[in-house]
């Protein structure tokens, strides 16, 4: 007999999701997240991310399932299906995705420390390009790149907007992160790099009084920066539930044919 989860519903802030909830509500009993072991998320990428995090600084990881109310909904499973939400969860199959953690040093020398699931993305805050040295594993790999920014990306969030910057499609288990630059003015060649994730990564910002540079760790950013540290976050590892057949790394994967 299969294990009956504790579940919590996590809903996001729109007409449909809401709709839905009140669907599932009248159907099941839920617990709070402190009480859960899975987290049932209505909504978006944006809502699961929202979770994730959520989970994350709470430092209370449990399993999250996805139903997509969202536009996109790479992270989240369909909405219909003929079986129970209890069902569904029971026949989940769990897939482990590992956040980055970035670590921010403004010019006064506050330092923050976030988790990205998706990408580090570093940007510029005014008209001035950015002017960034890059080094991987304390080695300056571009002593100066000027762009409109440079991101980080995970697997998982390699279909983001890392594949709207122009960046290569990374499969699930592939162990590397994809280091692409944002609208590269010199090298103008340059089209970024697929590097190891066990490798730390390190930008410096040559000019930030001039060409001020904001960190942003998925949603959440940190303004006028001086370095950033990215590296991956093992111990943090998260899991998202996926319907048999239809996981996370089958839809990355396809991602890489179509056109």
């Amino acid at each position: 007999m299969a294990k009956q989860h504790l579940l919590a519903l996590l809903v996001s802030d729109t007409p449909r999701a809401e709709e839905a909830a009140a669907v599932l509500r009248a159907e099941h009993d839920f617990v709070s997240l402190t009480e859960a072991d899975v987290a049932v998320v209505l909504g978006g990428d944006g809502q699961m991310l929202h979770v994730l995090h959520q989970m994350l600084d709470a430092d209370q990881v449990i399993p999250a399932y996805g139903i997509n109310l969202g536009t996109v909904g790479f992270l989240m499973n369909r909405h219909k299906s003929s079986r129970t939400l209890a069902e569904r969860v029971a026949r989940a199959r769990p897939l482990a995705v590992t956040p980055l953690e970035m670590t921010a040093t403004t010019r006064s020398g506050e330092q923050h420390t976030f988790a990205a699931i998706n990408e580090v993305s570093l940007l510029r805050e005014t008209r001035q390009t950015a002017r960034l040295e890059i080094s991987v594993n304390a080695k300056v790999r571009i002593a100066e790149l000027f762009c409109d920014g440079i991101l980080v990306a995970t697997p998982a969030g390699s279909t983001a907007y890392n594949l709207s910057a122009n960046g290569p499609i990374l499969p699930l288990g592939s162990n590397m992160l994809a280091l692409t630059p944002i609208s590269p003015f010199r090298p103008r060649r340059w089209r970024g790099a697929i590097i190891p994730d066990h490798y730390e990564i390190e930008f410096r910002v040559l000019d930030p009084e001039k060409r001020p540079v904001a960190a942003v760790a998925d949603q959440r950013e940190v303004r006028d920066i001086h370095t950033v540290k990215v590296r991956v976050a093992r111990a943090q590892q998260l899991t998202l539930l996926f319907d048999p057949g239809k996981t996370l790394e089958e839809r990355i994967f396809a991602e890489q044919f179509q056109f």
